[in-house]
């Protein structure tokens, strides 16, 4: 016999709650064939009335498999799953099914979070510590709490598969971090939230809870919050790249601001400050290793212009889909303006930008973007703008129009 154990997210708001239940099946009649076990699991449907995703005159939703995670030894084997209504189309709280499946685009998931003491305890080390935050940083001994219970979350996302590509103690006491690289847009999503579903089962264990928040101590505390740190690259921007790319790239991203910031979780104003290493909500700026900027060019990319970008504005508690989404938009953006700027401003249809935009609800005003664009000869990046705390002036890193 073997444990299916589905996993899917319910619809509550603004950010969705993970729900789990198991299927005990004969190993010997679904998994003949190792190589296709994903296509031998059967589709399960579960009460959407307790779920917040059906009314109860006609609960039943459908868990569709979409992708497993397992070990070598095949006793159990975790299942994603994506929510589906009866007839067979996406549920509306489905936001992965509005992602295309786009093996180009790399993400790597920075996740923070805080560890209590239970549903109703302190913060993990509150009960003792009364220094401010300065040593825990990736501290050791006295200066951390919590390390059996993150190592082992470790282990169980190394052994199912998942690719964690470090830990380390955050800038709070109690506070961690853990990075998740992934290779495709859908992919990314389900790593993320099945790391996330490892991390909350393992908690039972300990009698710990995992806090979200993106600032549990509250906006006015001199303690860092919580983000959901997101590095992106396509292959256009690894291989090809230029300045005048990741201009529009940065162009776009700035336009459409808004778009971004209403789905990079909530209370996330609480943290978007403009201190505590982050940008206002309210401003767009982007600088080289600038963790105070909205987008962080790495040093490496800002050599040759070429490699990843790090949207430092989403919350802890964000929806990966709904981030992923706006991303791509915003990079599909920034390929027509790249076109536009190449065609030296004449001929340019706005078209593209009209059918990209209706796809997912508008936030773009296509006439205003492009002129933005052509605009780039009186184009500064003032102090107000970046907000830099780089140490690199302004001037070294502004981008002139491309003369050819």
């Amino acid at each position: 016999m073997i444990k299916l154990e589905y996993i899917w997210l319910d619809g509550y708001t603004p950010e969705p709650n993970l729900r789990s239940k198991i299927k005990v099946v004969d190993k010997n009649i679904f998994f003949k064939d190792i190589k296709s076990l994903l296509e031998n699991i059967p589709e399960w449907n579960f009460d959407g009335s307790s779920t917040q995703q059906a009314e109860g005159h006609d609960s039943d939703c459908i868990l569709k498999p979409v992708r497993i995670y397992r070990n070598d030894n095949l006793d159990r084997i975790y299942v994603f799953c994506e929510v589906m209504n009866p007839d067979g189309t996406p549920h509306p709280s489905n936001r992965r099914a509005v992602i295309n499946d786009d093996s180009d685009i790399w993400f790597g998931f920075e996740q923070e979070y805080f560890i209590k003491e239970g549903k109703q305890g302190v913060i993990l080390g509150h009960t003792f510590n009364s220094e401010p935050q300065g040593k825990f940083y990736c501290g050791v001994g006295t200066n951390v709490v919590g390390r059996d219970f993150v190592e082992k979350h470790l282990e169980m996302c190394l052994n199912y598969g998942i690719n964690i590509t470090g830990i380390n103690a955050e800038v709070a006491l109690g506070q961690w971090e853990y990075q998740v690289f992934s290779m495709g847009s859908k992919k990314a999503g389900d790593d993320l939230w099945v790391s996330r579903y490892f991390m909350e089962k393992l908690s039972e264990q300990y009698g710990y809870q995992i806090e979200y928040h993106p600032k549990p101590f509250g906006k006015y505390a001199d303690w860092n919050g919580s983000g959901l740190h997101t590095n992106f690259s396509t292959e256009k921007m690894r291989e090809k790249g230029g300045e005048d790319y990741f201009k529009a790239i940065f162009q776009s991203f700035e336009t459409r601001k808004d778009a971004h910031i209403k789905v990079y979780g909530s209370d996330n104003d609480m943290r978007l400050t403009g201190k505590h290493e982050t940008q206002s909500i309210d401003k767009f700026s982007w600088g080289i290793a600038d963790r105070g900027a909205s987008i962080r060019v790495p040093r490496n990319t800002a050599k040759e212009w070429k490699g990843y970008l790090e949207d430092r504005r989403p919350a802890s508690n964000a929806d990966p889909y709904e981030i992923i989404k706006e991303i791509i938009i915003s990079l599909e953006m920034a390929d027509e303006l790249s076109v536009a700027h190449h065609n030296m401003y004449t001929n340019v249809s706005t078209k593209n930008f009209d059918e990209i935009a209706s796809k997912y609800n508008g936030f773009l005003n296509p006439e205003e973007l492009l002129k933005e664009y052509r605009d780039e000869d009186n184009y500064e990046l003032t102090e107000e703008m970046m907000n830099s705390k780089s140490n690199i002036d302004s001037t070294e890193i502004k981008f002139e129009n491309n003369k050819n």
